[in-house]
């Protein structure tokens, strides 16, 4: 049998939604958190191990629920070309490196979109043997992911529209998945809610009617603010820009008035949006919608997270949209809330928790199954 560990943290954020606790303690015994409790009340050791964290915050690993892998997001419109006509092998290593962007970011869970080539098995696996645990959903595999209506952000695309009674006939064959849809404006998302769907994607210029519904059905919203954001980066000063705002890329262009005023608009609304969402007791996650132009796999979290709180959620009800909400949504049973009788998985930030959620990009450590990884 194991001892018990002990850590003792500084803060401590569960990820339900609770306030901030300071000066905690959390026994691990078999991967399992057995207790929680203030530090005064730490029990005698007896030899166990006690790992003094008392100068950082812990909070759940972060779960993104929109992400294409297997997608380039780079600005540079060739490169991207070149991604998706490349092979199974160029296809995977790339899916691979965005898996280890994530884990450094401490996003241990995805909801990959784009998973036509069936790498997700594979690439959880072979993650797992390096070090790096990460849980994968796929669509098609583990969920459905519709597109009803235009991609908010995609100039690109030229996905032909389903009609209603298509959506109601996929949603109807779809079995014990779940079903999540990306619709934007008022009528695709109400037809959607009356067609039985379990999640919003984008769901911009959608209305409050819809929101109000969304509410009464208990049904997921995943709004991705950062696409509107980092559109109206790129559309204000000159070109594509990437989502490193600590260090930010621009592809060379000129500024257009016309698509800053709309993205500006666009944003403003969304914003406007998540504010009764909020109000109106939406479920609502974050999904940054990584392999999208611009849009970066694992860091772009923390930029999603900013927009929550912009929007007025508290810095634990945003973690709360960033961890448990897109965990229990698409059943990753280790991941989520942490609580006593829960797997012991959980990040390390260094830092008070008003430096939250910026120090997310630069985690201390990272503990899986009650123990420190130290390899990411």
């Amino acid at each position: 049998m194991k001892r018990t560990r002990f850590i003792v943290a500084g803060s401590f954020i569960d990820g339900s939604g609770g306030a901030v606790r300071r000066n905690v303690f959390l026994a691990v015994k078999n991967s399992i958190i057995a207790a929680i409790g203030p530090a005064a009340d730490l029990p005698e050791s007896d030899g166990a191990a006690i790992d003094d964290l008392s100068h950082c915050t812990i909070v759940p690993p972060l779960v993104d629920c929109s992400v294409s892998l297997s997608r380039s997001p780079a600005v540079d419109r060739r490169i991207r070309l070149a991604m998706e006509e490349a092979g199974i092998a160029e296809k995977s290593a790339l899916a691979a490196q965005h898996i280890r962007y994530c884990h450094s970011h401490g996003v241990l869970g995805v909801a990959d979109s784009d998973d036509s080539l069936g790498l997700g098995a594979h690439l959880q696996k072979m993650m797992a043997q390096e070090g790096s645990i990460i849980d994968i959903r796929t669509s098609g595999a583990d969920f459905l992911k519709i597109v009803y209506s235009s991609i908010i952000d995609d100039g690109e695309a030229r996905i032909s529209q389903l009609h209603r009674e298509d959506l109601w006939s996929i949603l109807q064959q779809r079995g014990d998945k779940k079903a999540v849809v990306l619709a934007n404006g008022h009528n695709r998302v109400k037809e959607a809610l009356a067609a039985g769907c379990d999640a919003i994607e984008q769901g911009y210029a959608m209305g409050e009617d819809n929101l109000r519904k969304m509410a009464e059905m208990d049904v997921l919203w995943i709004p991705s603010v950062l696409m509107a954001k980092n559109a109206l980066d790129g559309a204000g000063s000159g070109g594509d820009v990437t989502c490193r705002f600590s260090m930010r890329y621009v592809a060379p262009g000129k500024p257009d008035p016309g698509a800053v005023a709309f993205w500006k608009k666009m944003l403003a609304e969304q914003l406007a949006q998540l504010r009764s969402a909020r109000k109106l007791g939406v479920k609502t996650a974050v999904g940054t919608g990584a392999g999208s132009v611009g849009i970066l796999h694992g860091e772009s979290m923390v930029e999603e997270m900013k927009l929550f709180i912009k929007a007025g959620y508290s810095l634990e009800e945003t973690i709360r949209c960033a961890s448990d909400n897109g965990a229990r949504f698409f059943d990753m049973e280790n991941l989520g809330a942490l609580a006593v009788g829960r797997q012991a998985t959980f990040l390390v930030a260094r830092g008070a928790v008003q430096q939250l959620p910026r120090k997310l990009a630069y985690l201390e450590n990272i503990y899986v199954d009650g123990a420190p990884i130290r390899n990411f």
